[in-house]
């Protein structure tokens, strides 16, 4: 039987006008049922351009109220970016439909957080036609900067002033601009012809100033909103626009109170500014300032108080007899973490009459570090199909885990064998809502989406395993190389991943009746491991029955990498194939120990063709390459990290290597140095937490562990500098750190400008005060020389500099730093040579 309703899925816009002309208020509830069953049904259905035009006109058609029309044209699976919002207008006036302005509001209530201008335009023609007053929620407030950052074609060669000044919601969202958390993001771009930069503050600066928008609100706005806060990067914008209002001195003074809360309290790009706005002030109170000053002075960044230190010593001189109150605001810096700091507030406060008293330091050699507590034991073993689901649900809900994806697949394995109806009325609510192997994503070719999603049907329907039979046996048979001129091999993937992907398909292979005892390489530990006399009792349990071949691999590649002859004639006295085998493993040791060698490769030559964003691609990136040593063979290549490109990425998926080889700690770090890397010389965030996952790992770390740290320590986000110090601390705990080859790889990459040097100083002294002080000194005492004999020294190695003399003091370890002598004997007084002179001098102690 022919659906009625499939013009629809074809996009025939014609068809859909002529569908709903002319009924009758019968015939148009008939079609409206009609409709809104056949969109249930087709779930999988993605409506766009004409497909999506075609809908709303049938649902504006035929609808009875704005209510329902909202709720089906707001299904996330509609996109309303190109769809004819004019021929929607019209079918409704053709009906006469009193809600398409209700319409149009409870569709901006619905635009997409993380993509508002998916419908904005739509939804704004709506608003148009019927002369509706304008929403001002948050999501069309961001859909209308979005528009303002990326217009139409048409309107490209329009500047922005001018786009502004027609506008038709300027008036109503500009005032919201200032109370949409994060609105300053957006409002963040360049000017789309002439690259102008923060494009918008300057329009709207400029339509201030012709009186098209009231000043007063763009100031008292950017007041508002720089004291409610938001990320530094949210609040540039308004510290732009603040500046291009250029307030008066009437203006600042109304706002005073603002401005030194601001100045406290602030970020430091805030803070600078409320600074000079006030500094250039007359007459402001001492007291409000003396108090605002208590709490300038302990801020982290340095600009901010030494810039305050000197307000301060001019409010000293101006003040006479107030220099002696003024100076003991000075001493609150006396015990700034910059020693710089610390040295400019104490000269001052003794010029103005507070001795300030000589701090005390007490030497402590070496770390002060707790002993490491080693990993937690795996969580229990899931028993029931309801908690099965329950796990199942978090897990296609959320990032996927290695922990959690272990006991999920442990779970299917063992209850598939026994009550499958109970098991598939548990799972396939689950899979419904979440849609769980529907598709694979194909710009992600480590994506587990398809692949977990069809393991999950595979365990509650034999038939849905059945249908995916053959891909999963292509996947296996490309892994074993079994196959010339079949199925190849994705480059892409690592091969960790390919690892994990071959069992996923084994076991949905082989998930089903008769009863199985469970995976062989479930771990027991919490970071992957499996405890080799479990493996050797599960191996006894098993019997003469087959071990499934990927799920033995992975139990022996999760076991210590290290020989146990005892063990290993107990496991070959078992006399199965599955006992030999692991005899053979625990006789050898695990995997031979790889060739590693760092190598640093260039960018690749754009030759052709548009690459989006080549231009921000790092110049060179240094890698780890590994080959497996000669003579030995490497099957599945885990043992081989070849060169890879600048722009290689695999996101979160790395997260889940080191629980695929958690006792080979330095060749994960090869494979995840891309991502690594990518947080420190592409900004990309997430590529370090890795790092702690590592460093719960078994074996030795190797250059790619140290290359990793260095890179970690770089990074761009605070999250991942985080990451990268935990890494840190729990390998020093447990004595597998190797500090100057760290610190040696931190100054080599920040030497030639691979890594920005002065976003460490803040992990490398958080290392210091968590009791590794005596690391930190070794990893800056090999980070120094490369970063003394450059052509230049990079911003921020005086910073550096400062740091190693603390900690060389407190370590209580003298280490020769080769160029520091000479940097130190320098004529002149520059931070460098000061700070190199303050190291000398903490070593010649």
């Amino acid at each position: 039987m022919t659906d009625p309703f499939e013009f629809l899925v074809r996009g025939d816009i014609s068809a859909a006008v002529d569908a709903v002309t002319g009924l009758d208020d019968q015939g148009r509830r008939s079609f409206a049922d009609g409709l809104v069953a056949h969109v249930r049904r087709r779930r999988d259905n993605w409506w766009w351009n004409n497909e999506a035009t075609a809908l709303a006109v049938a649902a504006v058609g035929c609808l009875p109220t704005a209510a329902t029309a909202a709720e089906l044209l707001g299904r996330r699976n509609v996109s309303l970016r190109a769809a004819d919002a004019g021929l929607v207008v019209q079918v409704a006036r053709t009906r006469g439909v009193p809600w398409l302005a209700e319409l149009a509001y409870r569709l901006a209530d619905r635009l997409r957080r993380d993509d508002p201008m998916d419908g904005w335009g739509f939804v704004a023609e709506l608003l148009t036609a019927e002369k509706a007053a304008t929403p001002t929620g948050d999501q069309f407030v961001e859909g209308w900067l979005a528009l303002m950052a990326w217009p139409p074609e048409w309107q490209r060669p329009v500047p922005l002033v001018d786009r502004l000044r027609a506008d038709v919601f300027l008036d109503a969202l500009v005032p919201r601009l200032f109370e949409v958390d994060g609105a300053g993001t957006r409002m963040s771009f360049d000017e789309f012809m002439t690259d102008e930069k923060l494009a918008l503050p300057r329009a709207l600066a400029r339509l201030a100033g012709e009186g098209r928008l009231d000043r007063t609100m763009l100031l008292d706005g950017c007041v508002s909103r720089l004291l409610r806060g938001d990320r530094p990067a949210a609040l540039r914008a308004f510290v732009t626009l603040h500046a291009l209002l250029e307030p008066t001195a009437s203006e600042v003074d109304r706002h005073r109170g603002d401005y030194l809360r601001l100045l406290a309290d602030a970020p430091g790009s805030v803070a600078s500014m409320a600074q000079k706005t006030l500094r250039a002030l007359d007459g402001v109170e001492v007291e409000g300032l003396l108090d605002a000053s208590r709490a300038v002075l302990v801020r982290p960044d340095k600009a901010v108080v030494r810039a305050q230190l000197g307000w301060l010593d001019q409010l000293a001189r101006r003040h006479p007899d107030r220099a002696t109150e003024i100076a003991e605001v000075i001493a609150t810096a006396v015990d700034h973490p910059a020693a710089d700091v610390r040295d400019r507030a104490g000269t001052l406060a003794a010029r103005h009459g507070h001795v300030v008293a000589p701090r005390v330091v007490v030497g402590a050699v070496g770390d002060d570090l707790p002993p490491p507590a080693g990993p937690l034991p795996a969580p229990p073993a899931i028993t029931d199909p309801d908690e099965l689901a329950e796990e199942a649900a978090s897990l296609l809900g959320g990032p996927t885990t290695a922990s959690g994806l272990e006991r999920v697949l442990d779970a299917v394995v063992r209850l598939a064998g026994g009550d499958r109806a109970r098991l598939k009325d548990a799972l396939l609510p689950v899979l419904r809502r979440h849609r769980a192997g529907a598709e694979e994503h194909p710009w992600d070719p480590c994506c587990l989406c398809g692949l977990l999603g069809g393991v999950l049907h595979a365990a509650a329907d034999p038939v849905e395993g059945g249908v995916r039979r053959g891909r999963w046996a292509a996947m296996l048979a490309a892994l074993r190389r079994r196959t010339p001129g079949g199925p190849s091999l994705d480059p892409r993937v690592p091969p960790p991943h390919r690892l994990l992907r071959a069992r996923l398909a084994e076991i949905g292979d082989r998930v089903g009746p008769p009863q199985h005892p469970g995976l062989l390489a479930a771990p027991t530990t919490a970071n992957g491991a499996i405890d080799p006399e479990v493996l050797y009792e599960r191996l006894t349990r098993l019997g003469e029955r087959g071990a499934w071949e990927m799920d033995l691999t992975q139990a022996l590649l999760r076991l210590p990498a290290r020989v146990d002859e005892p063990l290993a004639a107990r496991a070959a006295a078992l006399g199965t194939p599955a006992g030999n085998r692991l005899a053979g493993w625990l006789r050898a040791g695990g995997l031979p120990t790889p060739d590693q060698r760092v190598v640093t490769l260039p960018r690749s030559e754009h030759r052709q063709g548009y690459y989006w964003g080549y231009e921000h691609l790092p110049r060179q990136r240094t890698h780890v390459l590994v080959s497996p040593p000669e003579g030995v063979d490497d099957p599945f290549g885990l043992l081989t990290v070849p060169a890879g490109s600048v722009d290689s990425y695999v996101g979160g998926a790395a997260l889940l290597w080191p629980a695929v080889l958690p006792g080979y700690r330095g060749l994960v770090a090869a494979y995840a140095l891309p991502d690594i890397a990518s947080g420190a010389d592409q900004d990309l965030s997430g590529g370090a937490a890795i790092l702690p996952l590592l460093a719960e790992c078994g074996g030795d770390g190797g250059p790619a562990v140290d290359l990793a740290l260095a890179y970690g320590l770089g990074a761009r986000h605070e999250s991942d500098r985080v990451a990268a110090v935990d890494a840190l601390l729990m390998l020093a705990a447990a004595g597998d750190l190797d500090a100057p080859a760290v610190g040696a790889h931190l100054g080599a990459l920040a030497a030639v400008g691979d890594l920005t040097l002065t976003r460490t100083l803040q992990p490398l002294r958080d290392a210091a005060a968590a009791g590794a002080p005596l690391s930190t000194w070794r990893l800056l005492a090999a980070a120094l020389p490369a970063l003394l004999a450059a052509p230049k020294a990079p911003r921020g190695t005086p910073d550096l500099l400062t740091l190693a003399a603390e900690t060389a003091g407190a370590a209580g370890a003298r280490i020769d730093v080769p160029g520091l002598a000479e940097v130190a004997a320098r004529g002149g007084s520059s931070r460098l040579v000061t700070e190199a002179r303050r190291l000398a001098a903490a070593l010649d102690q």
